[in-house]
């Protein structure tokens, strides 16, 4: 499936069906597009599951669409609170997975005007709250490929700055290293109507609001983060991957991420990272030939990080699946590695 979880197909999805799947979250994890990195975070993928289910579930109570069926405990399918210990599997409809063909280096989306259902849209939609260090808003208004305009700001922003209104952000979502487009890109290359992208905007916004206001309840600021969308067969659009976890969202406590954000610290200041960037300028189709393997976390920093994934589970869902400090206390502890 993919550098952080895998897919169990149960049923194949067709051009009019959707079929029928499993996440099985794993403690892997990426930075940097890179895929899998050396160390595992333990409980990470059941944390993951679980808050995910959690925010699902959300979503349909207020009646918006999601791939979500429930959470997979002992081989029994379950709805969050039905489920006695976290688990790291999610039942979940399954859609087709069309990817754009590549000519002579460019990307070719023309499958996507010919067909009309039951597929992932190829888009990441981002929404900003803020803009933390690290975003990579900065590098893109650096480069010249972001202005100022776009975002909806009249001077160059600092790094921890609010936004007044939070803005969206989109990118491409199956190429090989992923980019961020404009609308009018995003709605040509997936063959959507601009009603489409509307809903889509509509959607992630109330999904903001909805994390934001949870996150809030842990103490957690809901800095920015990701969602994914798909059409069933009848082409009502739908939520599908994950939504509210320390790995779609930018979270921060007292300023600091609870995230893998927090291993993307760390590497920026090592060597390897300084050649992910060269390589990336040098060939954005093949950078990662050029690149060394990346060298493990310290054990210490591991396991925070893995404390912190089960912490942020812990306190969002207001249920006590892992037997870990507070976020407040762990994060103290992060700060000395990253400050």
């Amino acid at each position: 499936m993919g550098s952080v979880k895998d897919l169990i197909v149960i049923e194949e999805p067709t051009e009019n069906k959707t079929g029928i799947g499993e996440f099985v979250f794993s403690d892997r994890y990426s930075v940097f597009d890179w895929g899998e990195m050396p160390d595992h975070i333990k409980n990470k993928g059941a944390a993951i599951c679980m808050m995910s289910a959690y925010f699902f579930e959300k979503l349909e109570e207020k009646g918006i669409k999601t791939h979500y069926i429930g959470v997979v405990e002992n081989g029994e399918v379950k709805k969050f609170e039905e489920v006695e210990e976290a688990s790291n599997k999610m039942r979940i409809k399954l859609l087709r997975v069309l990817r754009p063909s590549i000519h002579e280096g460019k990307y070719d989306y023309s499958i996507y005007k010919r067909e009309k259902g039951n597929f992932l849209i190829p888009l990441e939609i981002i929404y900003r709250n803020s803009l933390p260090a690290g975003s990579s808003v900065f590098r893109r208004l650096e480069e010249g490929s972001l202005r100022l305009e776009d975002i909806g700001l009249k001077e160059m922003p600092e790094p921890g700055q609010k936004l007044e209104k939070p803005i969206l952000d989109v990118s491409t979502k199956l190429e090989i290293t992923d980019r961020y487009i404009n609308w009018k890109e995003a709605e040509e290359i997936a063959g959507l109507s601009n009603d489409e992208i509307e809903e889509m905007k509509k959607i992630t916004m109330f999904i903001n609001d909805l994390i934001t206001k949870e996150a809030k309840k842990a103490g957690l600021t809901n800095e920015d983060g990701k969602v994914e969308y798909g059409f069933d067969e009848h082409r009502n659009m739908m939520v599908v991957d994950v939504i509210g976890t320390p790995d779609e969202c930018r979270f921060t406590f007292d300023s600091t991420p609870v995230s893998k954000e927090i291993a993307r610290i760390y590497y920026r200041n090592t060597p390897w990272y300084e050649e992910v960037k060269e390589a990336k300028k040098k060939d954005r189709m093949n950078w990662k030939s050029y690149v060394s393997s990346p060298p493990p976390l310290p054990s210490r920093l591991a396991e925070l990080i893995s404390m912190l994934y089960q912490a942020c589970c812990n306190e969002i869902t207001g249920r006590r699946f892992f037997n870990v400090s507070s976020l407040r206390e762990i994060v103290r502890e992060i700060k000395d590695f990253i400050d």
